[in-house]
């Protein structure tokens, strides 16, 4: 039908943002043998490298929840895609090493606000039966810029200033971002908190039809005029308190489960394991593959098996491989295809699970009133928690090695299985509106 087509199309311009999100932070991994020997950094120095896109990331995420409920979602996203444009463009050019801390600091700020923007926006436009699949794009446009990236660092590598042109490359898709966005109507969630119901009726009408944007727009306004303009001082409020620091620990829990460890410093990892830096460049595109490969899975699952269901099963299987590949670097086994393979299985079963029902589930469970600010204080944790993992990787599996490294990350993703198992509920098939308990 013509109105599933239209709110996929916007959907899927909108995940735009999330490309560019994965492309960002995985164009630096292949930078790593270049960079580290250009700057002559050390293992803080490369973390604090790798990192520095992460500090802007939490910025991002705390400028995002304001300016959102203040000007809508769409005028941030045109930000975002600007901010996104000059940065490459910069990382790649930039005359020293203070000059590229700058600029992945500020490219940092772009990601930050699309992590928040494009599963808000996603989530706001789709009809409740398909919400999960249709937030789910995000992830997928995620993971193709993660493969995008690795396939540009992949035959990049062998030309003069390799680095510089990883890092400009990313200003390509920031462009069809940008002009795409500019093309989006305003979230009908928003325009009717504004007061702007004919607005949102319009667009409500675009999505689903004259009859389910009457109900949608009712049920809408009933919402509305029970609630109160959220602040931040709502957040730690009875009732409301349990919910929010459940989406930080599902925002905290994805980014140190040991994936994106894997995903940044995917060189070092099998540097260690004795490949050449072709072979280690090679083994992320296949990363990358799966990864995507996977998310598709996961699209197909979580409006069928449901939220609760996916990350249960994700978190014990990521226990699992953690530690297998923790039990190989002990061992020292790194011939054959064994611990490839089980890098792949771990990617497999993080891009099917925790990697998009993090953001599905982080987008469904707040209340409207409170949504902006409560999904911007989740995703400034997750970014605090990815800083403090890009900064920390390479210090840590320089003092730990890479066995205790891995044990410890399959350590925490066995306590957020029991985490997820006695304060997560389901979420699947409700509405927005529905979605307004502390106990999800």
């Amino acid at each position: 039908m013509k109105y599933n087509n239209y709110v996929l199309l916007i959907s899927l311009t909108a995940a735009l943002g999330g490309l560019l999100f994965g492309f960002d932070i995985a164009i630096f991994s292949g930078t790593i043998p270049f960079i580290r020997s250009h700057f002559h950094l050390s293992d803080a120095g490369l973390g604090w490298t790798g990192s520095s896109l992460y500090l802007g990331c939490i910025i991002g995420s705390l400028l995002t929840g304001f300016i959102t409920d203040r000007f809508g979602r769409k005028i941030p996203m045109i930000g975002a895609a600007l901010i996104f444009t000059v940065s490459y463009i910069m990382m790649g050019w930039s005359r020293g090493y203070d000059a590229l801390i700058v600029w992945r600091i500020i490219a940092g700020i772009g990601v930050g606000s699309a992590s928040n923007l494009s599963p808000l926006y996603i989530a706001e436009i789709s009809p409740a039966g398909s919400r999960g699949k249709l937030v789910s794009i995000n992830q997928l446009a995620i993971v193709i810029g993660i493969l995008m990236a690795y396939i540009s660092n992949y035959f990049l590598a062998g030309i003069e200033n390799n680095w510089r042109w990883m890092f400009a490359s990313g200003a390509v898709p920031s462009l069809i971002f940008l002009l795409g966005v500019l093309m989006l109507p305003e979230s009908p969630r928003w325009l009717a908190g504004r007061g702007r119901l004919r607005d949102a009726l319009s667009v409500l009408k675009k999505i689903s039809g004259e009859k389910e944007a009457a109900n949608e727009i009712e049920k809408i306004e009933t919402s509305l005029k029970t609630e109160i303009r959220g602040r931040f001082s709502d957040l730690v409020q009875p009732g409301i308190r349990a919910i929010v620091v459940i989406g930080i620990a599902l925002a905290v829990f994805q980014q140190i489960s040991g994936a994106n460890a894997v995903f940044f410093y995917a060189p070092i990892i099998f540097g260690k394991a004795g490949m050449n830096v072709k072979d280690q460049l090679f083994q992320q595109i296949l990363i990358g593959l799966i990864n995507l490969t996977f998310t598709f899975v996961a699209m197909s699952l979580v409006d069928r098996l449901g939220r609760r269901l996916l990350m249960l099963a994700g978190s014990l299987l990521m226990a699992i491989f953690l530690l297998c590949i923790g039990i190989f670097f002990y061992f020292q086994v790194f011939g054959g295809i064994f611990l490839p393979v089980i890098v792949l299985a771990f990617i497999a079963t993080y891009a099917t699970t925790l990697a998009p029902v993090t953001w599905v589930l982080i987008s469904e469970i707040f209340p409207t009133r409170i949504r902006g600010i409560a999904i911007s204080a989740a995703t400034t944790m997750l970014w605090t928690a990815c800083f403090g993992l890009a900064y920390g990787f390479p210090v840590l599996i320089g003092l730990l090695d890479a066995p205790k490294t891995f044990f410890l990350f399959a350590l925490i993703c066995a306590v957020y299985f029991f985490v997820l198992l006695k304060f997560v509920s389901e979420t699947k098939g409700k509405t927005l509106e529905e979605i307004n308990s502390p106990n999800v």
